[in-house]
């Protein structure tokens, strides 16, 4: 069993960042970077055994979007890399996943939930390369394929981790109910699409509401199992905010729940915090 980290972006704004930006958590890459290096250390303190970088958001289109040039954009998603890095080693033990955002977060409306992407899989292929092929040769231990809604890009991935035969990975979706990834696309045919890859670690399935998770575990086979689901308040798109409360010791007792139906990664998306984290360990220990 190993316990992943929760979310990243809901952390930083608990320690006064201000992400209303389209860059959101990768915009503090630019302006205040040692804060998410202390988000990571509060994960790792609250029994997080996984950083997950703050690159999912950081792509070259995005930062050059911004105004930097794709030279000042690769230092910062290695930059990413390092501060997870520094965290693990000054915590003493831990693993650094790079996070492989979707296109959709590029896009920044909301498509990460629904796939409706205006890109092929040879389209999507071409626009993750760059950022693929930096954080492969980054040092971290692995990337962290997350919230990815489309079969296309899906298969995009598979043939990117192809170009890097050394590199491991865990491949994440997002998922619309207790069967479809976001894009409809049934969960277990877009998880077979890895069952037989070697350099995947893990399968599953994030930024999810919890109550899906049950039904989705089951639908993953070849593969150790993944869940990191968000906190099952709401996103209003419309206003940009969230709805809805969840507590952490419900959150954390239904990952035990998740653990024992198969799950052998368990942690948060967003809206969990390092309590979220600190409730999964307790539950497991007296479960």
């Amino acid at each position: 069993m190993v316990i992943l980290d929760g979310g990243l972006a809901t952390h930083l704004e608990a320690l006064g960042a201000d992400l209303r930006d389209e860059l959101w958590s990768a915009k503090l890459l630019l302006e205040n970077p040692s804060v998410i290096r202390q988000a990571h250390l509060d994960y790792f303190a609250a029994g997080a055994e996984v950083a997950t970088t703050a690159s999912y958001q950081a792509s070259i289109p995005a930062f050059v979007r911004r105004g930097l040039s794709a030279s000042e954009a690769e230092k910062l998603i290695v930059l990413s890399v390092r501060l997870a890095a520094e965290a693990r080693d000054s915590h003493g033990t831990g693993t650094v996943a790079a996070s492989v955002g979707p296109y959709g977060a590029y896009l920044a409306n909301g498509a990460e939930y629904t796939g409706d992407y205006d890109l092929d899989e040879d389209g999507l292929t071409d626009w993750h390369r760059d950022r693929w092929h930096i954080l492969a040769g980054s040092g971290a231990d692995l990337l962290a394929c997350e919230t990815i809604p489309s079969y296309a890009e899906a298969r995009a991935l598979g043939r990117l981790l192809a170009e890097t035969p050394g590199t491991r990975a865990w491949v994440s979706f997002s998922c619309r109910d207790g069967e479809h990834i976001s894009d409809g696309t049934p969960l277990k045919e877009a998880a077979a699409l890895f069952a037989g890859n070697p350099q995947v670690i893990a399968v599953g399935v994030n930024c999810t509401a919890p109550r899906h998770i049950p039904s989705l575990i089951g639908r993953i086979e070849g593969k150790p199992v993944m869940v990191y689901p968000n906190s099952g308040e709401t996103w209003d798109a419309a206003n940009r905010r969230w709805l809805g409360l969840a507590d952490p010791a419900e959150f954390g007792a239904a990952a035990a729940g998740w653990h024992a139906a198969g799950s052998a990664f368990v942690g948060g998306c967003c809206r969990t915090t390092p309590e979220h984290i600190r409730q999964i360990g307790e539950h497991l220990k007296t479960g």
